[in-house]
């Protein structure tokens, strides 16, 4: 039977584990350096004790020589260790990356309110912190027992005086801690909701100008920029504070050492290259918690940044790269589906089912609100709170991979999201250009004419989420994008509301094309024209399925309903139903 660790690793403590090798180097370069220290010590002790007393030249050079090179040692060890963490943090960075960006992409797409995962700048200040000077405080801290005990050499009082100061320091180290973490959490989440309020209202900034709402949300804003001034001057407060006592302390301990070893020199316990050498020595046994101390607030941070980032990637496991299969033919089902969203008590969708099968045109009609874009977002996988099942060729959605099913599925949201690149590159996907493809996808969406106007064509910029364009431009090479290379499954959701009588023949001959080849083609729309091109039809209202069936079957069943009204309303007083 196999064993199961009590210890369960995460997998960010996984691949930290990874780098064992880099950390033991590290360490006995650390080693190397932390011996070599004492060699400033031992200069002093035998210029003091041994060369001004027997005044030889020959000596002193001979001792300078020695020291120089360990010093040269000393030097090298320091900058290896610091080479070997550099090192590890770009590997580690290589490592995490594209497994954080995976992550937080998902994390975003799955997101239903606050801020949005800053996965990036957890994983920056976890390296930052781990290639920085204060991952050497932990590397030094071992080696204060090595200096206290050379102090103990040279004088007992001298060693239990430096151990004092590192209770005291260790202390304040402690109490350091206590203190900055909430001060130091609370800033950050301040940052956070002041960037994440201000991005959101300057994406915005074409509504917010013109109709003068930018004074009526500045009161918001500076509310919140109120509120991080307020937390960060507490946070830095506790930080100076504990700046300033551990240098009180530091200097109260380096007067005390010197004045300790002045007084066993009168007494002529101590001599005086052991006094000043001491005086060195204690500082440097001390250092690494001084250091410790200073570089709390860092290790508070980076220690939240590995638990948000260790929550992450936890929540959103590796995506299976094992997992092959053959291309889907395009066949849609939807089991009873249940599609919920927070802070709402009834489903937004409740038991929608229906199929879709290939070279087919199913239209979904329904009033605003009836929950048509939620079940594109369903359909597509993206939406987070379903019940029920989700089937592309009789498998969950979920159990493909997304990278592989990806060019099989065409999808035009409604609300269109363009990306920073050429008009070509939008189009493809940002995948490998295929001149070809791309051509008949813009032919598809009447876009080619208009391209070939623009000065650089297909080569032609768009700018940030496509602003250099105008909405029926954007929508059109939206369209474009969805039907590129033709895909098997294409979820259209009004993709005609900003198209032209071209754009929308053009839609139309697109969607005939698309059937023709043996697509499976779900066309969400409120334009009567649409309905012409429907195999199906599905009638949503108030999130459920009122009416689904073939055409004219529906439509049939739609005039009877709305003359059953038409009869029905002059007794009870109401207008007559509206057309669908």
């Amino acid at each position: 039977m196999k064993k199961t660790s009590f210890f369960q690793r995460s997998e960010l403590t996984s691949v930290l584990a990874t780098f064992q090798q880099e950390f033991w180097a590290v360490g006995v370069f650390s080693m190397v350096a932390n011996l070599l220290m004492l060699a400033p010590t031992l200069y002093m002790l035998q210029v003091f004790d041994r060369v001004l007393v027997s005044k030889s030249e020959l000596t002193l050079l001979a001792l300078s020589i020695i020291t120089f090179f360990l010093f040269c040692v000393m030097a090298f060890a320091e900058w290896m260790r610091s080479r070997v963490l550099v090192r590890a943090g770009v590997r580690l960075d290589a490592r995490l990356s594209s497994r954080v960006f995976n992550a937080s992409f998902d994390a975003y797409l799955n997101q239903t309110g606050g801020a949005p995962p800053r996965a990036f700048g957890d994983l920056i200040q976890v390296r930052q912190f781990l290639t920085g000077n204060g991952v050497f405080a932990f590397f030094d801290t071992p080696w204060v027992p090595i200096y206290i005990g050379v102090l103990f050499i040279l004088h007992p009082w001298l060693g239990i005086m430096a151990i004092v100061f590192a209770l005291i320091q260790g202390a304040l180290a402690w109490w350091g801690y206590r203190t900055a973490a909430a001060p130091s959490e609370a800033a950050v989440k301040a940052s956070s909701d002041v960037n994440v309020y201000l991005q959101s209202k300057l994406r915005s900034s074409e509504a917010l100008e013109p109709m003068g709402m930018v004074g009526n949300l500045q009161g918001p804003w500076h509310t919140r920029h109120l509120n991080y001034l307020t937390e960060n001057a507490k946070a830095q407060g506790v930080t100076q504070r504990i700046a300033a006592v551990s240098k009180f302390i530091r200097y109260v301990q380096q007067s005390l050492a010197l004045g300790m070893g002045a007084l066993l020199v009168i007494d002529g316990q101590l001599s005086p290259g052991a006094m000043i050498a001491a005086n060195v020595l204690t500082t440097r046994a001390l250092a690494p918690i001084d250091m410790m101390v200073g570089v709390w607030r860092g290790f508070i941070s980076a220690r939240e940044a590995f638990a948000r980032l260790e929550t992450l990637l936890g929540k959103y496991p590796q995506r299976d790269v094992a997992l092959k299969r053959v291309a889907p033919k395009g066949v849609l089902s939807l089991r009873n589906v249940v599609a919920s969203a927070p802070g709402r008590a009834a489903p937004i969708l409740k038991n929608v089912s229906l199929d879709a099968s290939p070279g087919t045109v199913t239209v979904i009609l329904g009033p605003s609100g009836s929950g048509k874009s939620t079940l594109a977002r369903v359909i597509m996988g993206i939406w987070t709170d379903v019940r029920g099942d989700v089937l592309l060729d009789g498998m969950p959605l979920q159990g493909w991979d997304r990278g592989e099913l990806g060019p099989y599925i065409g999808y035009l949201p409604q609300d269109i999201e363009l990306f920073e690149g050429t008009i070509a590159e939008n189009i493809s996907r940002f995948s490998e250009l295929d001149s070809t493809k791309v051509i008949d996808a813009a032919k598809s969406a009447g876009l080619h004419d208009m391209i070939l106007r623009l000065p650089k064509g297909y080569d032609t910029p768009i700018g940030e989420a496509g602003s250099l364009l105008s909405g029926g431009q954007r929508q059109r090479v939206g369209l474009a994008r969805a039907v590129y290379g033709n895909p098997m499954l294409v979820v259209l959701d009004e993709p005609n509301a900003n198209l032209d009588d071209v754009g929308e023949a053009a839609l139309m001959g697109t969607i005939g094309t698309l059937k023709a080849l043996g697509k499976t083609v779900v066309l969400i729309t409120h334009r009567p024209g649409a309905i012409a091109a429907a195999d199906q039809l599905v009638i949503l209202r108030d999130g459920a399925v009122q009416m689904t069936g073939p055409r004219e079957a529906v439509l049939e069943e739609m005039r009877v309903a709305q003359a059953i009204a038409q009869q029905k309303a002059p007794a009870i007083g109401l207008a007559p139903v509206a057309q669908a």
